[in-house]
C-alpha cells in the first residue's frame, strides 16, 4: 500500500510514463544531455531542445536504441529525474510495469530490472508486460478467445510485427526502419535534389509538416542547411514531393515485410486476420494515408489506432487499474549468482 505504482513505456523516440496516484499519463523526449562525460545537464525535453545545438562539450545522448536499453547508467538517470518530476521519492519504493519487446534476451530483460534498481531507484519491485499484448490491450481486441490478430507498431527506430492467438503472441518480428530512417532517407532526397545538408531536427519537421503518402498533396516549405558545395548556410524551399519521396522508401520496405510476415503466418490464422484487419500503432502511423499506402502494399486493409505512440502506455494503464489484466504481467528478477 505504501508503494507508488507507474507503468512506463521506454521509446527510442520518446518516454511514456502512467501515474497510478495521480492517474495520468506523460511524455517526455527519450534524451539525456551529458557535460564532459559525466554530468547531467538536462533530460526529457529539456535536452531534446538542445539537440544538435550544443559545444564540444556537452553530448546528447538516447540510451534507448532499436527499442531496447543500450545504456544503463543513462537511462536510470533519465528515469529517475522524469519520476521525480511527478511526485517525491518514496523510499518504499515503488511497482513498476515496464512493456517490454517480445525478442528481449534475458539480459536485455534485466537490464529493466538494473535500471530500476541501481543507485538512484532502489527498493523496486518489477514487472514486464509485452508490447504487442499492450497494445491489444489498448486497442480492446480480445486476447483470450482470440482467433487471431495482427498488429504493427511503427515507431522511431523499429517495426514490430506480432501475431496474437489465444491469450498469446505467436509470432513476431522486428524490422530497423521507422521514423528515424525515414529522416535521414529526407535528408538524403534534399541532399541529392538541392545540394543542401540539413539535420535530422529539420528533416522531422518536414516529414510532420508535409509527409503525406498520397501524389495529391503539392506543399513547399523554406528550410535553411549547408551548401554541399561551399559549406556555407543557405535557405533554400523544399518541395512535398522530395520529402514524400523519401518516407514512401520506408514505407514500401515496411509494406514488403508485412507482406512477407503474413505469408509466414498459419492459415486459419491469417484467414481471421484478413477478415478482422491488421491493427496500426505507433508514433510514425501518425503520417497522413500510411494505413491506405500500406494496404495497397500488402492487399490487407488496416485499422488505424487513434492513440498512435501512447497506445502501449494505455495498455499499461489498463494492466494496472484491473486485477484481471495482471495475468499478462510476469515480474522480472535479479539474477541470483
Amino acid at each position: 500500500m505504501l508503494r507508488k505504482v507507474y507503468g512506463v513505456d521506454l521509446g527510442t523516440s520518446s518516454v511514456k510514463i502512467y501515474s497510478l496516484s495521480k492517474d495520468k499519463k506523460y511524455r517526455e523526449k527519450n534524451m539525456v544531455a551529458i557535460r564532459n562525460k559525466r554530468q547531467i545537464v538536462a533530460v526529457g525535453n529539456e535536452a531534446y531542445e538542445m539537440y544538435e545545438k550544443t559545444p564540444v562539450n556537452i553530448h546528447v545522448d538516447c540510451p534507448i536504441q532499436n527499442g531496447k536499453i543500450a545504456n544503463i547508467s543513462t537511462m536510470e538517470v533519465g528515469l529517475y529525474l522524469m519520476l521525480k518530476r511527478i511526485e517525491s521519492y518514496t523510499p518504499f519504493g515503488s511497482l513498476i510495469y515496464f512493456s517490454i519487446p517480445v525478442d528481449a534476451t534475458a539480459v536485455e530483460k534485466r537490464a529493466y530490472y538494473t535500471v530500476a534498481n541501481g543507485r538512484m531507484l532502489q527498493n523496486n519491485k518489477v514487472m514486464m508486460v509485452e508490447s504487442p499484448l499492450a497494445d491489444a490491450l489498448a486497442l480492446d481486441i480480445p486476447l483470450k478467445p482470440s482467433k487471431g490478430s495482427m498488429l504493427v507498431n511503427i515507431g522511431a527506430q523499429k517495426t514490430e510485427l506480432s501475431v496474437i492467438a489465444s491469450g498469446r503472441v505467436i509470432i513476431s518480428r522486428s524490422i530497423p526502419m521507422g521514423g528515424m530512417q525515414m529522416d535521414e532517407k529526407i535528408i538524403g532526397e534534399v541532399r541529392k535534389n538541392y545540394d543542401l545538408n540539413i539535420g535530422n531536427r529539420t528533416a522531422h519537421r518536414l516529414k510532420a509538416a508535409m509527409g503525406r503518402l498520397n501524389t495529391q498533396s503539392k506543399e513547399v516549405r523554406k528550410v535553411v542547411g549547408i551548401d554541399s558545395i561551399s559549406g556555407l548556410p543557405r535557405e533554400e524551399v523544399i518541395s512535398s514531393s522530395t520529402v514524400n519521396e523519401g518516407i514512401s522508401a520506408c514505407a514500401d520496405v515496411i509494406g514488403a515485410e508485412i507482406k512477407s510476415f503474413l505469408e509466414r503466418t498459419p492459415p486459419q490464422i491469417a484467414y481471421q486476420i484478413a477478415q478482422e484487419g491488421i491493427y496500426l500503432a505507433g508514433g510514425t502511423a501518425r503520417i497522413p494515408f500510411i494505413e491506405s499506402y500500406l494496404g495497397n502494399c500488402t492487399g490487407c486493409s488496416f485499422r488505424l489506432s487513434e492513440l498512435f505512440e501512447m497506445s502501449t502506455i494505455e495498455g499499461l494503464k489498463k494492466v494496472i487499474q484491473n486485477k484481471e489484466l495482471q495475468y499478462w504481467a510476469s515480474p522480472i528478477k535479479q539474477r541470483k549468482l
